[in-house]
């Protein structure tokens, strides 16, 4: 068994019910617990009771599988009033990584894992090594999924199967189908095969056979089949195994899982023989033409009670593993193997940086020093003896690294959207744009940038339409400096300021695509004017490649459809980084002390050039 550096945190989180338990080697969990989540107001208040219950044990690193889809930083349960944001829970709960997957992806990617003990098979067929496998079952909802081989791994799928169109196969569940319209205008699998379905099931075939019964909870109608003391409840089990199997057979057909069917979720394991004798094989061959085709894929119950557990922890390790060969990963390398030849005091902070890097990456140089017990000169030292030219620079390196949490997605808005969801979809589309800004922010660029304007007599802003309140805001910013800058937002008077612009001016262009033709025009102007051009903008635009310096910000925002939100955002951002970089470079150099000047342009195609000027040098 191969232990880890330090413990994980490893969670199911269902409708009903929040399991946790702690992995301290692969597939070893250790105090497991299962806690309501009708007893904890948030998954937050849930977690925080676990940690807390564990007294001497620090977690750094946690997986989350759960039952809803995952998509972007914020999760809104959809069978439980939960909800919260990924990167802000991880950061209350004080972890390097917080890994939240939707719970079938997790059970998909534990399939590989399990021993020939963690499932049985129902019916014949043999799978074939190394060809795509499906996963399905019943619990609060119905979970799809499905793995496919890539190299020497697997990818798994993110599927909402569960809600593809119920089709029934007699007429038992053609009564059950109309009777599921009379209350839903949609009836999907899952709105028959999950808990709530095995009631609507029962309750329908009940209408069917003309009695008056009154409502049983699933687990209660589960029970009296398999006691055998109630026909109806009987009848609703065979009818919902039936049921299942044309669902297993679908995904089978569907992703072409010659691998097997693998069959998860808190209802048919519970069933034991009483599956292995019901209909569901046999409705899962029934498949017309396509018999002999389905008849030789595997059907097999997952019994291991952990593989929930299993995949989640797959998927953390992988990440991890991920964020070790990522770019900032490698200064943590470095200091490994730097760390023989620091001084004492040096080595305390290699062990911080190692042991908490997100607190050592969002810590002012104080904290620092004060946590790893050494003074403030030695954590500058350190960071020159690994290769930075200080604390920001080597903060810089470290954060690429450390950002593997929080999947990057873009929900489109749609007009069906309620106020609430839409609310949701704008402010979760911009937080997933922030985090991939910080993901991706080129340390050079910037750094760059801001020796431009720290060397310039003056700032000139330009930008159109939406983004005009960029500039506006950015011009403020400047003035409060103390630097001279102009905000230009009107087409005439932006070209009337390029032709007068001077060589130690720095024109910053704030452009979301970077293709506009007058914008275009305006820095091929600038440039002949022999001044720098900053350019924020979109990675590879033509405007970005003949700037100066491009601050570049990627999103999936379309201008040409909607009032651009997102990218005003980032560009707010990117000029507020520019102008926070700006304000610490007066604070250690005064502005008549900053040195040389930005370089001049005599012609668009020199990059670098020297300037009539003698306050001008070559050096920037």
């Amino acid at each position: 068994m191969i232990s880890f550096d330090s413990p994980r945190l490893i969670a199911d989180i269902g409708g009903l019910y929040a399991r946790f338990a702690i992995e301290s080697a692969y597939g070893e969990f250790s105090h497991q617990k299962s806690l309501r989540c009708a007893d904890f107001p948030s998954f937050q208040a849930a977690v925080t009771a676990y940690l807390e219950g564990l007294k001497s044990i620090t977690v750094a690193h946690a997986a989350v599988a759960i039952a809803n889809p995952v998509e972007g930083d914020f999760i809104r349960m959809t069978n439980y009033h939960w909800q919260f944001s990924i990167e802000a829970t991880r950061l209350d709960l004080g972890l390097d990584t917080l890994v939240v997957v939707n719970d079938f992806t997790a059970l998909a990617m534990a399939l590989p894992r399990l021993a020939a003990q963690d499932f049985r098979q129902v019916g014949g067929g043999q799978a074939v090594k190394h060809s795509v496998i499906g996963l399905i079952g019943s619990g609060s909802g119905l979970g799809v999924s499905g793995l496919i081989p890539s190299g020497e791994g697997w990818t798994s799928l993110g599927s909402e199967g569960g809600h593809t169109s119920f089709s029934p196969s007699d007429e038992q569940e053609m009564a059950v189908l109309r009777y599921a319209w009379r209350q839903f205008e949609h009836v999907s699998f899952e709105r028959l095969l999950s808990g709530p379905g095995l009631e609507l099931v029962y309750q329908a075939l009940a209408d069917m056979n003309a009695q008056k019964v009154a409502p049983l909870s699933a687990p209660e109608i589960t029970r009296q089949a398999l006691d055998k003391q109630d026909a109806l409840c009987t009848q609703t089990l065979q009818v919902f195994c039936n049921m299942l199997g044309t669902a297993a057979s679908n995904l089978a057909v569907t992703l072409g899982a010659l691998g097997g069917i693998y069959i998860g979720g808190s209802i048919v394991p519970r069933l034991g023989e009483y599956f292995d004798r019901s209909g569901f094989r046999q409705r899962f061959e029934d498949k017309g033409r396509f018999k002999p085709y389905v008849a030789q894929i595997p059907t097999l119950v997952i019994t291991a009670p952990e593989a929930t557990f299993l995949g989640a922890s797959a998927i953390l390790d992988a990440q991890l593993r991920n964020l070790m060969n990522a770019p900032g990963s490698a200064i943590l390398s470095q200091i490994r193997r730097a760390r023989a030849d620091l001084s004492p005091a040096e080595q305390r902070v290699a062990d911080l940086v190692l042991a908490k890097p997100r607190s050592v990456l969002n810590d002012p140089i104080h904290d620092i020093a004060l946590a790893a017990q050494v003074s403030q000169p030695t954590v500058i030292r350190f960071c020159r003896s690994i290769g930075c030219k200080g604390l920001s620079d080597f903060k810089l390196r470290l954060a690429s690294g450390l950002s593997v949490s929080v999947p990057i997605t873009h929900s489109q808005v749609t007009r069906e959207d309620s106020v609430l969801e839409l609310g949701v979809k704008v402010l979760g589309n911009t937080a997933n744009a922030i985090l991939q800004l910080r993901n991706e922010l080129q340390r050079e660029a910037i750094d760059r940038a801001i020796d431009l304007v720290a060397a310039a007599d003056r700032v000139e802003l330009f930008a159109l339409g939406n983004y005009a309140a960029v500039a506006q805001d950015a011009q403020t910013k400047f003035l409060r400096l103390g630097l001279p800058c102009g905000a230009h937002t009107d087409p005439h008077l932006q070209d009337l300021m390029a032709g007068t612009i001077s060589p130690s001016t720095v024109a910053i262009i704030i452009s979301s695509g970077g293709k506009l033709p007058e914008l275009m025009a305006l820095q091929e102007k600038i440039h002949q004017r022999g001044a720098c051009v900053i350019a924020v903008t979109a990675t590879q635009s033509p405007l970005a490649r003949k700037a100066d310096v491009a601050l570049v910000a990627e999103h999936n925002e379309h201008a040409a459809t909607h009032l651009p939100m997102v990218s005003r955002v980032l560009h707010l951002l990117l000029l507020d980084i520019l102008v926070v970089g700006l304000e610490m470079r007066y604070a250690s150099n005064p502005p008549e002390d900053l040195g040389p000047k930005p370089p001049s342009r005599e012609t668009p195609s020199t990059r670098l050039v020297s300037s009539p000027k003698p306050a001008i040098s070559h050096s920037q």
